[in-house]
Formats: structure tokens, C-alpha cells, sequence
């Protein structure tokens, strides 16, 4: 069952002509064309004598880019010797040939190769609008929202401003009641100091009018002559006094403090509230619908710019974090964070050498391994350094954070020995591999760099075993590139988002290309695009390439995928 028409001459190349090689064997030339039943890339020629040999003629044959996926290969369980290849529409099983024959007789069965290949291409249809849509989108969001909280500080500071202004102001109200009712009483204190005093005046002139009295019955009381004596005639009139006067006790005023609680008092201060509105809600980018398209290799590989990281003698490793910044360290031990204008946010001095020991984990913060103390370590956002992990007996050398599920994947060697082992974002071990369950070989010598490929895939760039080996999720050995003949020293390695492996071959100043099943697809980048001895490499959001180099702190930056 086909997806796609034959093409024929003419058909417009998806992807130009110095990057795919031909897979027929001592054939250089540039691949257009794939071969569906056979799964074979070819060029022009070799299209053209596929189409002639008898075996091949009837074959279906597409532009490279239209291919079907080739369906991993699966034993049947119960007939070991026959491949999984089909399903059954009516019991929706997977099974192979001789199951249809014995057990599905009648029923309808679908070829299973051919809905893998449609799907993928659904999956790399939608991880294209994750990193083209979703993620530029919320990155977009993330950029607002830092807005908002910028303006959420300078909001609240003038609303706290208002309110210390209101406090002033009523402070100052309070100033001038309390100086009304302190004139009030001042008042109050003259008005009853006068009374008092006029009261202490009566009974100081009734002591005078007293001395006089006094003073007048004494001296009659001295009278030597009978003749108009006071004491023998009008005496009664001389005896006669006044009373006392009445006085009255001063009323003192009373203060009657007001009535009232801290909420009177906050009621007429002011409220604090939150309109009853409905909030506006955030604008997301409405997804656009372009004519279907898969992304696809770079038509060229051009530079798109280049950027300086300073306080480090070479880009022996990449990290991009999640804000558009980069890790960048060197073979001294020299651990910088950056942005990509040349600005340095953060520098750390680590005990590491130039293995790929450092990784952004799926929250922001970055995990590095520490070899002299066998630790995993951690820079959060806010740049404080903690112990993440300890490793037991095994020297940690690479590490990296999944972007599919947060699961941290640790390279570790002990003398020339290696493994990888799995632990969870939390740093629990659930996957420890060394040997290939299936020959109990040893597949894993000196794991210098580690990554994850969209299907789960671990990709590790051995260095001992001058190799990139790949193991399934599982841990299973699933193959091992060792270059194209000549001699094959690979750094730096990493994935893009439809599945190529790209690694650093530090000896031929190359990149190679491989697709996820381990096919040499092309020199991606050589001395040709201005790169000597390549040692670390980095996809971006944007599907850019970002290459460092081993005697430079220049970072390049080429196009990758369109």
C-alpha cells in the first residue's frame, strides 16, 4: 500500500543536493529519490537502474522527503521466525503472516508499515507546531507575564504610596482636632482659674471687713470715759456682722472619649478592594494553518550569526536554557552562563574537564556533574548551588535532563568501564545499564557526551570506542556508528526534532548526520563552513544549529531545518 504517486523526472528536490548520499553502495552521488519496499535512498542514476532491474521495476519509488518510515523490526511471539508486520482490523491485534493464516482467516487486516509511516509524519507534523506554535507562543505568554509582574511591583508601590499619603493626611486631621480640643481646654482652665479667683478675693475682703470689726469692739472695750461709751449705749449695732459669703466648687469639665473601633477608624480611612469586573483574559496567538508541510533539512547551510561567550578559552559543551540564554564551559573547568549578546549572567569554577557535564532540566534549572566528589549538582534559578545527588562507587562523567519526561540520564565509568543509569527527576535510580541484555557484551566504555533523540532513543558519544552508541529507552543495544571509514573521534552530540543524530567528529572537523536508525545521511557541516575541530553541538527552538569549537569561545549558529 502506497502513501504517494511515483514521481518522475523533474520532481522538485526537497533537500539540496550536497547533503543526503546516495546508500547504494561506492555510489557519492547526491540522493533525490527513496524506495519505499526496499527502504533505499538513492540518486537519479541509481533511481533510473532501479526502475529498470526486473526485481524493482513495479517498486514504488518517492521524492526523499514523501518516504515511508521504516516500521522497527519486531519478532512474532508465537512464529519467532516471522516479523510483526500487520494488523488486525477486526480483533485490532498486531501479528505477523502466518497468524493472519491461522487465526484471522477472513478478517481485514492493514499493512502495519504503512500506518507507522503515516503517523510518524502525523508526530513530526505536531512536534513542529510544539516547537513552532506552542512554544514560541507560550514563550510569548512567559514574556507578558514578566510584564505583568513588573508592573505588579511598580502598581503596588504607588498603591502603598496612596496609602501611607491617606495615613499623613489623617495624621494630620488628628494634629488638628487634638490642637482645637487642647485650646478648648486651655480656655475651659482660664475661665474657672477666673472664678476661683474671684471666689479666694471675697473671702480675702471679708477678712479685711473682720479686721475691722475687730479692731472697732477693742477699742471700745479701751473707752475709759462713761460719757458716749459704745459698750453702754448702741451696742448691739457695734456687735453686729455680716454673715460669711457663699462660695460654689468649680465644675470641672469631663472629656467624653469618642465611640469607636478600629473598623470605624478603617472605614474612614478608605478600602482596599478588587473591581468587580471580569479579567481580561491573556490573547494567545491563534494557530495558524499553512499547507500541511514536514520540516525537512535546510536547503542550505548557511551561518546565521555568531556570538562571543566570555570568561571561557573554548564551547567544549552547550546548554540552552530555557529563557534564550546558553551554558557554555571549557577543558579548564570554566562554567559560564550567558546570554547570546555576549553578557555574562553567572560563572561558576567546576573540577570537570570536557566532558558533556552539564544540563537544563525541564524547570529551568541547570544540573552538572562534579567528578571529583561523585556528585550531581545543582544551579537553581535564583543561582544558589545545591547537592542534587550522590553516585555511589561509579564516577558521574555526562548528563542529561529528558525533555519528554524530566528523567536525568547519568554517563558513568569506573577505570575503563562505563554505563548509563536513569533516575527520575526527584535523582531515584530506576534504569541502571551496562551490558546488552541480549549477548551480555559490554557496549559502553567511556560515555564523554549523552542525549535523548524525540523517540526515546539514549544516544552516547563514546569516546574509547571511538562510537556513537545508541541504546533503546530500555537499554537495549540498538546500534553503534563508528564514521565512514577513516579514522572517527566524536565529541558533542545531540538531536533535532524530527530525529537526526548530529555528532562532532573532532578529528575530521565535520559533523556527521545520521537518522534515528543509525544511517550516515551526510557531512553536515566541514571546513567548508568555517568550523575547526567541532567538539559540541545544540539545536535550538528555532531549529538553529549552535556549534562550539575547541580553541575558540566563538559560538556559531547555522540554519538547520525549514
Amino acid at each position: 500500500m502506497a502513501l504517494s504517486k511515483p514521481v518522475s523526472e523533474g520532481v522538485e528536490q526537497v533537500i539540496a543536493q550536497h547533503y543526503l548520499m546516495c546508500g547504494t553502495a561506492d555510489c557519492k552521488k547526491n540522493c533525490q529519490f527513496y524506495c519505499n519496499p526496499c527502504h533505499h535512498p538513492m540518486c537519479e542514476q541509481c533511481n533510473d537502474e532501479h526502475k529498470q532491474s526486473p526485481e524493482s521495476k513495479s517498486h514504488e519509488v518517492v521524492v526523499y522527503r514523501h518516504r515511508n518510515r521504516k516500521l522497527p523490526v519486531e519478532k512474532c511471539r508465537d512464529h519467532p521466525s516471522k516479523d510483526i508486520d500487520m494488523i488486525c482490523e477486526d480483533c485490532q491485534v498486531l501479528l505477523c503472516s502466518k497468524c493472519a493464516i491461522h487465526d484471522h482467516r477472513g478478517h481485514i487486516f492493514a499493512d502495519l508499515e504503512t500506518i507507522y509511516s503515516k503517523n510518524y509524519s502525523l508526530c513530526l507534523d505536531e512536534i513542529r507546531n510544539i516547537y513552532q506554535y506552542f512554544l514560541p507562543t507560550i514563550r510569548e505568554m512567559k514574556r507578558d507575564i514578566r510584564e505583568d509582574a513588573k508592573k505588579l511591583i511598580t502598581f503596588m508601590d504607588d498603591l502603598r504610596a496612596l496609602i501611607k499619603s491617606e495615613a499623613e493626611s489623617m495624621k494630620r486631621l488628628v494634629d488638628e482636632v487634638m490642637s482645637d480640643k487642647l485650646e478648648q481646654v486651655v480656655k475651659l482652665e482660664e475661665t474657672l482659674k477666673d472664678e476661683i479667683q474671684s471666689q479666694y478675693d471675697t473671702y480675702k475682703e471679708y477678712k479685711g471687713y473682720l479686721e475691722d470689726i475687730y479692731n472697732r469692739i477693742t477699742g471700745h472695750m479701751t473707752f475709759d470715759k462713761v460719757q458716749s461709751n459704745p459698750i453702754l449705749f448702741s451696742l448691739s449695732e457695734h456687735l453686729k456682722i455680716k454673715p460669711i459669703p457663699e462660695t460654689t466648687k468649680p465644675i470641672y469639665p469631663v472629656f467624653s472619649a469618642g465611640q469607636y473601633s478600629k473598623d470605624d477608624f478603617a472605614y474612614l480611612f478608605g478600602n482596599i478592594s478588587t473591581p468587580d469586573t471580569l479579567p481580561e483574559k491573556r490573547r494567545i496567538k491563534p494557530k495558524e494553518t499553512p499547507p500541511k508541510r514536514t520540516l525537512s533539512l535546510s536547503s542550505s547551510v548557511d551561518i546565521v550569526k555568531e556570538y562571543t561567550v566570555p570568561s571561557v578559552k573554548g564551547a567544549y559543551y552547550l546548554s540552552l536554557d530555557t529563557f534564550g540564554g546558553i551554558w557554555v564551559s571549557d577543558n579548564y573547568g570554566n562554567l559560564v552562563h550567558a546570554d547570546q549578546q555576549g553578557n555574562q549572567l553567572q560563572k561558576i569554577l567546576t573540577n570537570v574537564g570536557d566532558e558533556g557535564y552539564h544540563s537544563v532540566t525541564k524547570s529551568g534549572d541547570l544540573i552538572y556533574t562534579d567528578s571529583g566528589n561523585n556528585t550531581i549538582k545543582m544551579i537553581t534559578l535564583d543561582k544558589k548551588i545545591t547537592e542534587f545527588m550522590k553516585i555511589e562507587k561509579w564516577t558521574p562523567l555526562s548528563i542529561h535532563s529528558s525533555n519528554i519526561n524530566g528523567d536525568i540520564l547519568v554517563g558513568m565509568s569506573k577505570g575503563r568501564t562505563g554505563k548509563v543509569t536513569r533516575y527520575n527527576s526527584s535523582g531515584k535510580e530506576i534504569q541502571n545499564r551496562q551490558r546488552d541484555s541480549r549477548s551480555q557484551g559490554l557496549y559502553i566504555s567511556y560515555p564523554r557526551f549523552i542525549t535523548e533523540n524525540i523517540n526515546g532513543d539514549i544516544c552516547i558519544s563514546d569516546y574509547d570506542k571511538s562510537a556513537v552508541v545508541v541504546l533503546y529507552k530500555t537499554g537495549q543495544h540498538k546500534f553503534s556508528y563508528t564514521g565512514q571509514g577513516s579514522k572517527f573521534r566524536p565529541f558533542g552530540i545531540c538531536t533535532d526534532i524530527v530525529g537526526h543524530i548530529l555528532v562532532c567528529d573532532n578529528e575530521s572537523n565535520t559533523v556527521h548526520l545520521l537518522d534515528h536508525e543509525g544511517q550516515f545521511l551526510l557531512l553536515l557541516l566541514t571546513e567548508e563552513h568555517g568550523i575547526y575541530r567541532p567538539v559540541s553541538v545544540c539545536v535550538d527552538a528555532d531549529n538553529k544549529l549552535h556549534v562550539g569549537q575547541f580553541n575558540t569561545n566563538k559560538v556559531k549558529v547555522y540554519e538547520l531545518l525549514e
